[in-house]
């Protein structure tokens, strides 16, 4: 199993470290062929225009998004969840728009109001998870098929996922919890092997 990590721009050498610590193969993504490669996708946070611009000049932005639409499980982190959102505000900008969410850009000021704060995320166990808030998005609003993972004391959506797809507001990269990363690496896991029982149990069918 091997999980790529968008390394145009942003923390990506975090989230490489922390999928190494858990013991993971992991590998940086900068052009579209990288991606035939692997079997889940990190999309870290950093400034979400830049990353935007870079994804077009690196001709990755259309395979990308076809990859992903494809059924590629993703994890995205901060302006990773910005560039999946199929609505952004404060301001507009274009994106990947596969996840059903509403996002509104630097909700929680700006780099010098960052903040640590427990999270409850349920499916992550009963203690909260600390996470790390710089310049973050806001989920406004989620879709039907967007299930609410997780949530601040006052309410706020900070976490979502909709099918193979996970986006949290925060860093988890940047702390010491490993929770989030290998419950994302649990999932890419089993979806791999599914695929493979399904492949296997077609190749034994014997054709008509």
């Amino acid at each position: 199993m091997i999980i790529g990590v968008l390394a145009l721009h942003g923390g990506r050498i975090e989230h490489i470290l922390m999928l190494e610590r858990l013991g993971v193969t992991s590998m940086p993504i900068y052009k579209y062929n990288d991606l035939e490669s692997i079997d889940g996708l990190v999309i870290p946070g950093g400034e979400s225009t830049t990353m935007l611009n870079l994804m077009h000049n690196f001709d990755i932005f259309k395979p990308l998004k076809e990859r992903i639409r494809s059924g590629l499980p993703v994890l995205a982190t901060c302006a990773g969840v910005i560039l999946l959102a199929k609505e952004v505000s404060n301001p507009p900008m274009e994106t990947l728009a596969l996840m059903d969410i509403s996002i509104k850009r630097n909700a929680f000021g700006r780099q010098v109001d960052s903040f640590e704060t427990g999270v409850d995320i349920p499916l992550l166990g009963n203690e909260p998870f600390p996470a790390i808030f710089i310049r973050a998005p806001l989920i406004e609003s989620a879709g039907p098929g967007v299930e609410v993972i997780g949530r601040m004391a006052n309410g706020n959506i900070v976490a979502a996922s909709q099918k193979y797809m996970i986006a949290v507001s925060f860093h988890p990269e940047l702390g010491s919890d490993a929770r989030l990363h290998r419950f994302f690496t649990e999932m890419v896991a089993n979806r791999r092997n599914k695929g493979r029982a399904e492949e296997s149990i077609e190749t034994t069918i014997p054709a008509d």
